[in-house]
C-alpha cells in the first residue's frame, strides 16, 4: 500500500482541526453552563511557560499552513496570533482549512521526495518531504492537538478520549 504525502499529511490535519472545533464547542457550553467567562478558556493554559489555549490553536494553525506550502513549494497565508474569543479562534480554524481546502492533491505530486527546509532558532533543517511530515508535521500538530484538549480538561470541560479521537 502506498500512501501519498497529501493523503498523510492534508486530511489527517483537516480532521484534527473537525476535533478542534467539536472541543471548542463543548468548551464554550462549559462556560456557558458555569457562567464563566470564555475568554478564561482562550488565556488558560497548564503551566506559566506554556502557551494559552490561543497559542495552541494558533500553532496548530500555523503548523498546517506551513507543511501545506512547503510540501508543495507555495507561500502560506500569514494570519496575525490576535484571537482573543472563542469565536476568533473558531475563525483561525476556518481560515486554516479553507486554505488547506484550496490546495490541489496535484500541487503534493513529489512532495515526499522533496527537500524540505525548516528554518528554526537553531538553524535550518532540511529532509524529504516524508521525514518532514512523520518526523514534524505530525508529532507536532498533535502536541498542540494534545495539549488544547488537556487545556480544556484541567479546566473542567467535559471532554474524553472519544471527543479527541472524534467519532467517524
Amino acid at each position: 500500500m502506498s500512501i501519498s504525502a497529501y493523503e498523510l499529511s492534508i486530511p489527517t490535519l483537516q480532521r484534527g482541526f473537525a476535533v478542534l472545533t467539536k472541543l471548542l464547542d463543548k468548551a464554550e457550553a462549559f462556560a456557558d453552563e458555569k457562567k464563566i467567562k470564555p475568554e478564561i478558556l482562550v488565556n488558560a493554559r497548564l503551566a506559566p511557560d506554556m502557551l494559552s489555549l490561543a497559542g495552541q490553536i494558533q500553532r496548530l494553525s500555523d503548523t498546517a499552513k506551513g507543511a501545506a506550502a512547503r510540501l508543495t513549494g507555495t507561500e502560506a497565508p500569514s494570519f496575525p496570533d490576535d484571537e482573543v474569543t472563542l469565536s476568533h479562534l473558531r475563525a483561525r480554524i476556518a481560515k486554516t482549512t479553507d486554505y488547506l481546502a484550496s490546495v490541489p492533491e496535484s500541487a503534493f505530486e513529489g512532495a515526499a521526495e522533496r527537500t524540505v527546509t525548516l528554518k528554526t532558532r537553531g538553524g535550518e533543517v532540511s529532509s524529504s518531504g516524508k521525514d518532514y511530515i512523520l518526523g514534524f508535521v505530525l508529532p507536532n500538530f498533535y502536541f498542540h492537538l494534545t495539549t488544547a484538549y488537556a487545556i480544556l480538561r484541567h479546566n473542567g470541560v467535559a471532554v474524553g478520549k472519544l471527543d479527541f479521537l472524534g467519532r467517524t
